[in-house]
């Protein structure tokens, strides 16, 4: 079921002036946004991550509540979002990595390995760490990567958002790609 963007909009202006009951109001209309970003994140995850798409939507979702950040519009609200989900897995990746390598891995035997390798919190990390230079030496390339690949929006929201042309989104964007692609491969 589609949501006008109007209503989002006008419930998180609502929450903005301090309505109390608004919070409970926009739940339910991005929850199933929330959860399409989640699962963009999470396809980038290794299969067996004890972090499922409907944790991180939670997880996002009480820090959003928590921030009471003065949200412009449905956009906006998503573009934070989906930097919240990208951050929580990064911290998520971190911790992972943190722990004693090998302290806490089964043996397995060599028959029983899988045919096909699993992503790795290390490929997190890397796109994090990549986002993180080409955001120094670009920083609008940066979020315009953020807001479309992770946050999932249309080239005219991310114009919107940040007040400039579609076809300055789309140009950076395929900039920002091909930059990428050399930096952490395919």
């Amino acid at each position: 079921m589609a949501v006008p963007s109007g209503e989002i909009t006008q419930i998180l202006a609502q929450m903005r002036a301090g309505d109390p009951e608004a919070a409970s109001r926009l739940a339910p209309l991005v929850y199933q946004e929330l959860r399409r970003i989640a699962q963009r994140y999470m396809r980038f995850e290794r299969r067996d991550h004890t972090l499922q798409a409907t944790a991180l939507v939670h997880e996002a979702y009480f820090q959003l509540l928590d921030q009471r950040k003065d949200w412009q519009n449905r956009s906006h609200f998503f573009a934070v979002a989906a930097q919240l989900m990208r951050r929580i897995l990064v911290d998520y990746a971190r911790a992972r990595s943190a722990a004693k390598r090998g302290g806490s891995l089964d043996k397995v035997e060599l028959d029983q390995l899988p045919a096909v390798s699993e992503p790795l919190p290390e490929k997190m990390l890397a796109l994090d760490a990549a986002l993180s230079r080409l955001a120094e030496w670009d920083a609008r390339q940066s979020r315009i990567v953020e807001l479309r690949f992770f946050g999932g929006l249309y080239e005219e929201d991310i114009a919107a958002l940040l007040g400039v042309s579609v076809r300055t989104v789309k140009r950076e964007w395929s900039m920002a790609r091909a930059w990428l692609y050399r930096e952490v491969g395919p």
